[in-house]
């Protein structure tokens, strides 16, 4: 009987904390819904305001050209003019693209290189672009147009590896030109966020294409419905010494970004300067930069000060207090929504990518960030940063502290949600 009585107590004390688990989650996915809600509401009407840009800078690395772009109207004019001198081949990829101007734009170019005999190899992510017209969705069919689809697994809804969202950005021209970096496609991306893309050209560009190429012959069995063959590569290609392309890719269980800014911030002796539209890392990431800043390495960490993901920004803040207290300098983006993903480390290592510095990016999504090793690409990027830099609010130790009881409740409250964003 004690047995009994025993084990019915201990079934009832499971099915307390169990209730009172539930409950506690279920209050944190309310009160993020709920924030993001007012933010959008408090949005509404706001006019975007002006932010310091650097002009495209061209630098030569190795035997190719690595040209960085702070501005949208510059990169998708550019882009285009790429689209429209297209001779053989457009292999365009991207997380985002709206049906507006821009997006007409875009669509329209690569219809009309298609149109003239230029082989057009479109993808987009589902999931990204739900709000979107499905008018717009309709592409000519003389474009080959892979949409990733919403939901991924099939069958499989077990495994991890087929969850990650498309969230690459690539554009590659006839084998000698190609485009990667942050920016989406869409009006807003084009002339009120501060975002970096970098144009490359030389042996650099066979790497991107093959990512594109690696990424269409993996689904296209599944996701395409018409009878569009592989992406034939050739076999042997020139390597560029200076430049390397690490993809992420969860199909594979590969996840090799997060390793590459490791490596590189252990590696720093004077200084790491990343900006990223997001920062929720995990504890190894931030105990690197933790301990860069403690044997004197230069740390600072570019973020917006108020980004268009609410709940991003405040599980984020839950880093700030080991952050400062180590050292790093947090510096946030003011006026506009910062959403580059770069680094540079002891004006050497560069990197520009589309991963950003969270779990969805670092160990989830399809990603892709150039790694170049050249002082001067590394140069230009940190004018870049400085520019940044002059529109920053740093985050001072006092105000950190001064903090209401209110903040610090909200940051611990929606602090397990880091590990789904």
């Amino acid at each position: 009987m004690r047995r009994r009585h025993a084990t019915r107590e201990f079934g009832r004390i499971l099915n307390v904390l169990r209730r009172v688990l539930l409950t506690v989650v279920g209050l944190q996915f309310v009160l993020a819904i709920s924030m993001s809600v007012v933010d959008s509401y408090r949005r509404r009407g706001k006019k975007p305001k002006p932010f310091p840009t650097t002009p495209p800078a061209t630098v030569v690395v190795g035997d190719g050209t690595v040209t960085t772009y702070t501005f949208g109207r510059d990169l998708y004019a550019d882009m285009l003019a790429a689209i429209e001198g297209a001779q053989h081949q457009i292999l365009f990829e991207t997380y985002i693209w709206k049906g507006d101007a821009a997006g007409e734009r875009f669509k329209r170019a690569l219809a009309d290189a298609a149109d003239r005999g230029v082989e057009v190899y479109c993808i987009y992510d589902g999931f990204a672009n739900l709000v979107v017209s499905p008018r717009f969705k309709r592409f000519p069919t003389s474009m080959k147009v892979l949409r990733y689809p919403v939901y991924a697994a099939g069958w499989r809804f077990f495994d991890l590896r087929r969850y990650g969202r498309d969230h690459r950005k690539i554009l590659v021209v006839d084998d000698e030109v190609g485009f990667v970096g942050g920016y989406n496609i869409g009006s807003a991306y084009e002339t009120e966020w501060r975002d970096t893309h970098v144009r490359i050209t030389g042996p650099g560009v066979w790497d991107l294409k093959r990512a594109f190429s690696d990424f269409w012959n993996l689904n296209r069995r599944r996701f395409f419905r018409s009878s569009a063959g592989p992406l034939p590569l050739e076999s042997d290609s020139t390597w560029e010494p200076k430049i390397r392309f690490q993809r992420n890719v969860p199909r594979l269980w590969m996840f090799p970004i997060r390793t590459m800014y490791i490596e590189a911030i252990n590696r720093a002796s004077h200084n790491v300067w990343m900006t990223t539209a997001y920062f929720i890392p995990d504890q190894d990431f931030v105990d690197a930069l933790k301990a860069a800043a403690l044997r004197g390495v230069d740390v600072r960490l570019l973020v917006p000060l108020k980004s268009n993901h609410i709940v991003a920004d405040w599980i984020s803040r839950g880093y700030y207090s080991q952050l400062l207290d180590a050292g790093v300098s947090v510096l946030r983006f003011k006026g506009a929504m910062v959403h580059a993903k770069t680094a540079t480390v002891d004006g050497t290592w560069s990197t520009v990518g589309t991963a950003n510095i969270d779990r969805l990016s670092l160990t989830g999504n399809y990603e892709i960030n150039v790694e170049v090793i050249d002082p001067d690409l590394a140069l230009n990027l940190e004018r870049i940063f400085a520019v940044d830099e002059s529109n920053c609010s740093p985050l001072t130790r006092h105000e950190w502290e001064a903090r209401d009881l209110h903040r610090r409740f909200t940051e611990a409250f929606l602090k397990p949600l880091r590990h789904l964003l």
